[in-house]
């Protein structure tokens, strides 16, 4: 099992939107799969996405106030990363552009209703 420093876990079906997503603006590969999930990163020392079973054995759901934010590397790879999440039938939660304090980011909900967002300092 692999041991990043850090990883992000949610509950959500592994999906073709998940994978075109992750692959295609991060350039995250698959780190492991397997029965209860996969995960996706980079390289073994950088923050994993990871796609789980819940542990508990209850059914996943869209968590009521849950979001997951994607660091990228500039704005234009967050701009790159909501047009992606859109071409692929995710709805738009807030298009990508300045929050203030320097903060770059965009909003969106996947094709199972999970918000994701992306965010980068500019």
């Amino acid at each position: 099992m692999p041991t990043p420093l850090l990883e992000q876990m949610i509950c959500l079906k592994p999906s073709a939107f998940t994978k075109k997503l992750l692959e295609g603006i991060f350039g995250a590969k698959v780190f492991f799969e397997g029965e209860g999930g996969t995960g996706w990163s980079v390289s073994p020392d950088r923050p994993m996405f990871a796609v789980l079973k819940p542990f508990d054995k209850k059914p996943a759901t869209v968590g009521n106030g849950t979001m997951i934010s994607l660091a990228c590397a500039n704005p234009e790879q967050v701009q790159a990363l909501h047009a992606k999440a859109l071409a692929l039938g995710g709805k738009d939660e807030g298009a990508p552009g300045a929050r203030g304090g320097g903060f770059y980011a965009c909003y969106f909900r996947d094709l199972d209703g999970n918000k994701i967002g992306g965010f980068c300092m500019a």
